[in-house]
């Protein structure tokens, strides 16, 4: 029970549909034009860094779950009981090993992605620590921490492509939406451990109004990605999130309770997970030649 507990705590769920996003995205986006998609996926050091991605985020919902103990024992109580099954002491020796491998592994790489994974796992612990409870901030540290790990990917091959940062800013907006609307789920318990978020100190519907300012600002990203940039066959991903944004909004207004807004934030993650999949959309010639034919 105690590794279904650590499981847990970890989010093991999580971390390989990251791996997986950070994979897609160098084969189809980052990685250079003439490399074959297998050259991508035996390349040591990418592998590497995805490893040492997985093995940070995953330290990042230990530190995390070690400072949330107390509000997750009223948001999700169910869960929670199974987390405490793994002793607080427990989870920092794993967290202080895990980091500790993080940063071995990392030397294997460069001593560039070595500061980055510390930059990173420190950053991730002063949110859990000290931002996490600040209005604004949180959510703001929270989804850049969140996109962080493309941004290894990015650093590995340099390729500087002006969509890609599109493509980050779209991803970054849906997922600070999702994080706001975790505020509205979560708020007995921010209330209870005093934290600063949105809807404890202005309230829900000022909360709504920001949210629904955020959903508009993604047509900007959108924008740019359907008429500007050549996205291939996933812009028809975008239209289709614009549809479903637009119906998400709807509920938005009409929730009021914690079922309603846990329905909002599934559609959020569904947003999220299916673009992940639909990124080999930018270019199928790959799955068929095995390269890229056409310049982004």
């Amino acid at each position: 029970m105690k590794i279904i507990s650590l499981f847990s705590v970890v989010r093991g769920y999580n971390i390989p549909v990251i791996a997986l996003a950070q994979y897609l995205s160098a084969i189809f986006i980052l990685a250079p034009e003439n490399k074959r998609a297998l050259w991508v996926l035996l390349d040591f050091n990418l592998f590497i860094i995805v490893v040492t991605s997985g093995l940070t985020i995953a330290s990042g919902y230990i530190i995390n779950n070690f400072y949330d103990s107390k509000k997750d024992l009223i948001n999700r109580p169910n869960k929670s009981q199974l987390d405490r099954l793994v002793s607080q002491k427990t989870k920092l020796n794993v967290y202080f090993t895990v980091n500790f491998i993080v940063a071995l592994l990392a030397c294997f790489v460069s001593f560039r992605a070595v500061l980055f994974f510390s930059t990173y796992i420190f950053l991730i612990w002063f949110y859990s620590h000290k931002l996490k409870k600040m209005v604004v901030i949180g959510n703001l540290t929270a989804s850049f921490l969140a996109v962080l790990p493309f941004f290894a990917i990015l650093l590995y091959y340099k390729n500087l492509y002006p969509q890609i940062f599109a493509h980050a800013t779209f991803l970054f907006l849906l997922i600070l939406i999702r994080e706001m609307i975790k505020d509205l789920e979560n708020i007995k318990g921010d209330i209870a451990n005093d934290y600063q978020t949105i809807p404890v100190l202005l309230g829900e519907s000022f909360s709504k109004k920001i949210i629904t300012l955020l959903t508009v600002a993604t047509i900007v990203p959108v924008y740019f990605l359907v008429e500007i940039f050549e996205v291939g066959y996933m812009d028809m991903y975008f239209y289709v999130s614009m549809i479903i944004l637009i119906f998400f909004l709807q509920r938005l207004w009409k929730s009021n309770s914690k079922p309603d807004y846990l329905k909002l934030h599934n559609i959020l993650k569904f947003l999220v997970v299916s673009g992940v999949f639909c990124i080999v959309l930018i270019n199928s010639e790959i799955l068929i030649h095995g390269k890229r034919l056409l310049k982004l």
